[in-house]
């Protein structure tokens, strides 16, 4: 009798053990698939020795499916499926799926794609110019001897007609004799007359002047130089007893109550330049003053040696605010001509991999959250976004942040991907390199120099050298003061111009000149600008360099990688440092400690 109560007791337990262990873990592991989907096969089949293993956490390796321990996201079979083999009678290649868990573990976040009007703020930096337009050259129209100057010092202001100088010339003094002699033959010898007149009035003598000459008919010895336009002496070459000879220059006039604003613009910037677009700049000696001009002339030529076009502004300067040479900072608003509302996406959406862009679209159709490869083709940039010309629709929903995380996941599955472009290639013991803080790898965020011609030791180098100024300003930001900022910025921008992009192949040169110009367009500004606007040239110089290093493998670099989703107008910047603890460069002491650590580069 108690031996048939055991039983019935040991059966209880083993019923209340299946029901718990129904209750806590559930069936099988496999994605939800929207009724649409067929699913034919009921049950999951596994092969002896297949190994699962996490996406993020390639470390890990189990021997049947689960979540993986570190993040909850589900294991993938190395053959290729989420969740192993669904028996899905859909094509699943290309197609990566995450629980929500996982979503919210790799921050991954999306934006329905629309259309809109392309605008883009221009930085440029420039310097105020004289008008060439009102420069007057004063130059000596025959031989002769500075006697008195009337002009003491560079910067004097004279009006028109004003002495300059006083000179005794022996060849007028002859001059105006055989003026005197051919006015005594005026009635019968006309021509005679005209000539004599005519020789003085080539030698910059007005017809006031040789009207004195003739009617107090007596030889002067000195003439006086008159200034021919009201303005500021910007240059004096003679002074008092100098011996001139025709054709010297002695002084230079220019009228500075309107001057140019001369701008460096680069190739790229041009598309977004146009005559008559309104452009707004300041000048560090007027803090707080915005001055408003209009673009009246772009430059044909690109100058040579710094690759940029100099376009022109005109501003009235009557108070005299405005000094020539002064450095100026401008912003320029524009759109692109004959363009309306075209396609924009985020720049974070988009994965670089030389020749082909690529962007992961979420399935609306699928319970879980499901994504697929696609390469577009992008036309120009536009501020934070750019025009996708062909590969999306409107309304198609994109992922923004977490692109490199589905990307190396489905790296990891051997499907298509950025760096693993014709798929089915991977295998179970990928490296992925090591790991960021928030489960994003070095080889994850790689662009795969390789799929467009590897860089020479010689290049990989050069390109290292340049973090080392990098991080000096860096550090330089920090300070709240920014007094080195200025020197840091040219160090910075002398050892990226070392770099020999000749060593590269041309798509791999192509690239480099893209992130190069964005580089040196970004050192430019924060070498002469006041201290917030260094900061916000800063984000793009840091990213721009982040993506180069990645580009090309560069090793030996140990730094990190570091984020801010408070800086640049609470749009997030990133910056590369070699200290782990934070000192955010955005903000001096106000929000220091602000920002995390992503990714350590090895």
């Amino acid at each position: 009798m108690k031996s048939r109560q055991s039983i019935y007791i040991g059966l209880g337990f083993l019923s209340l053990g299946l029901l718990l262990g129904k209750l806590f873990f559930g069936g099988g592991n496999t994605p939800k698939i929207g009724e649409h989907q067929k699913l034919e096969p009921s049950e999951h089949q596994h092969e002896v020795g297949e190994v699962w293993t996490c996406s993020m956490h390639p470390q890990i390796r189990q021997p049947e499916p689960g979540q993986c321990p570190i993040c909850g996201m589900d294991l993938v079979s190395v053959a290729g499926t989420p969740g192993g083999d669904t028996g899905s009678s859909v094509d699943l290649e290309g197609v990566v799926q995450m629980t929500p868990a996982a979503m919210q573990i790799a921050n991954v976040q999306t934006v329905l794609v629309k259309r809109a009007n392309p605008t883009k703020e221009l930085y440029l930096s420039g310097r105020v110019e004289v008008d060439e337009r009102r420069i007057s050259e004063i130059t000596a129209h025959f031989d002769g001897r500075i006697e008195k100057l009337y002009v003491n010092y560079t910067g004097q202001e004279v009006k028109k007609g004003q002495v300059l100088a006083s000179v005794y010339s022996p060849d007028l003094v002859t001059a105006q004799k055989e003026l005197f002699e051919a006015a005594s033959f005026r009635e019968t010898n006309p021509s005679f007359f005209e000539a004599a007149v005519n020789k003085l009035k080539l030698w910059d003598l007005s017809d006031r002047q040789i009207e004195n000459i003739l009617e107090s008919n007596e030889v002067r010895y000195n003439f006086n130089v008159l200034a021919p336009r009201s303005g500021t002496i910007v240059s004096r070459h003679v002074n008092a007893g100098d011996h001139i000879h025709e054709g010297q220059s002695m002084f230079e006039v220019a009228g500075l109550d309107k001057l140019w604003v001369l701008f460096d613009a680069y190739e790229s910037d041009l598309p977004w330049i146009q005559v008559g677009n309104e452009i707004r700049f300041t000048v560090q000696s007027l803090p707080g003053k915005t001055f408003i001009s209009i673009i009246a002339f772009v430059n044909p030529v690109v100058e040579a040696e710094r690759r940029v076009v100099e376009v022109r502004a005109e501003i009235q300067n009557e108070l005299g605010q405005l000094k020539p040479d002064m450095y100026v900072q401008g912003v320029l608003s524009s759109s692109l001509p004959d363009v309306d509302e075209v396609l924009l996406v985020p720049k974070t959406a988009i994965l670089w991999t030389g020749k082909r862009s690529v962007i992961y679209v979420k399935q609306p159709n699928f319970e879980e959250p499901t994504f697929t490869y696609r390469e577009v083709t992008l036309g120009s940039e536009a501020g934070n976004n750019y025009i996708v010309e062909e590969g999306l629709e409107e309304g198609e929903e994109i992922v923004v942040n977490g692109v490199f995380k589905i990307d190396a996941a489905a790296q990891l599955q051997g499907k298509v991907s950025m760096m693993n472009p014709e798929g089915n290639k991977s295998s179970a013991g990928h490296n992925h390199g090591e790991m960021s803080m928030g489960g994003e790898s070095s080889r994850e965020k790689s662009t795969a120099s390789d799929n467009f011609g590897k860089a020479p030791p010689q290049f990989k180098q050069q390109l290292a050298a340049i973090v080392v100024p990098y991080l000096e300003l860096k550090n330089s930001l920090v300070d709240p003061s920014g007094e080195k900022v200025s020197s840091a910025a040219k160090q910075t921008r002398f050892i990226l111009g070392k770099v020999d992009m000749s060593l590269l192949s041309e798509v791999s040169h192509n690239w480099w000149k893209e992130h190069f110009n964005t580089m040196q367009q970004a050192l430019t500004m924060i070498q002469s600008a006041p201290l917030d606007a260094q900061r916000k040239a800063f984000a793009p110089l840091s990213e721009a360099l982040y993506r180069s290093l990645q580009q090309f493998n560069v090793t030996g670099l140990d730094i990190y990688y570091q984020y801010c989703p408070m800086a640049d107008n609470n749009a997030g910047a990133y910056w590369l440092s070699k200290q782990q603890e934070i000192r955010n460069p955005y903000f001096g002491e106000s929000m220091l400690s602000c920002g995390e650590t992503l990714e350590i580069l090895k």
